[in-house]
């Protein structure tokens, strides 16, 4: 019990202290998160076994309950933390690629757009004067429409952000109030399993006392 109540402890400082910054930190805080709720799920066996030895089994068995869940919440609360670095920064890069590849291709319209037009050829004939839009025109527009893309782009990628932001912003609020609420659920418990078990002692003196009591006359017969 003790050993799970130190783990708890570690759990909800780590909890606190949690402030991914990379990808690489991230990962690291998934792995840790999955060997700690290993460890978690080890103590409550433990204690089930401990358990079991005692004479109020119910109450023993629901303090490791409360436990466990407590530790569990504290654990989610990082795992949110990671996994939202992660979806944030793939989102990021993403939006990252996609205005890269529109840079690129408004600056190959440019590129082409002041590029001079090829002398027609010579023919007999005289040529018959154009019925469309001139290529520089063409070129002009298309780098327009390019560059109004990519503006576009650029503020869907940064509203999609923010989105994401706000809703993992949530997720992660919710996960720690759990995680707190948790805790103080353990503290509750904590007190009330001491309580019971000064109840229980003090019972066990009293029916002693009485036993002693009880005896005394017989004795002096």
């Amino acid at each position: 019990m003790k050993a799970l109540l130190t783990l708890l402890a570690a759990f909800a400082v780590a909890a606190q202290a949690q402030n991914v910054q990379s990808v690489a930190q991230a990962d690291a805080a998934l792995k840790k998160v999955a060997a700690d709720r290993t460890a978690v799920h080890d103590e409550f066996a433990a204690s089930e076994r401990e358990c079991s030895t005692k004479f109020f089994v119910n109450n023993c068995l629901d303090q490791a309950k409360e436990k466990r869940r407590a530790a569990l919440a504290v654990l989610r609360a990082v795992e949110v933390d990671a996994e939202h670095y992660k979806r944030v920064d793939s989102v990021g890069r993403r939006d990252a690629e996609l205005a890269e590849r529109v840079r690129k291709d408004a600056e190959e319209a440019a590129l082409r757009s002041a590029q001079p037009p090829k002398p027609p050829k010579e023919e007999k004939a005289p040529p018959r004067p154009p019925t469309g839009p001139r290529v520089a025109e063409r070129e002009a527009d298309h780098a327009a429409k390019v560059k109004r893309q990519e503006e576009k782009d650029v503020a869907e990628a940064a509203t999609r952000a923010a989105k994401v932001a706000a809703f993992e912003k949530k997720q992660v609020e919710s996960a720690r109030r759990q995680a707190e609420v948790e805790r103080k659920k353990v503290i509750n418990a904590e007190k009330a399993r001491k309580a019971a078990e000064r109840a229980a002692a003090e019972d066990k003196k009293a029916a002693a006392q009485l036993q002693k009591q009880s005896q005394q006359p017989a004795a002096a017969k």
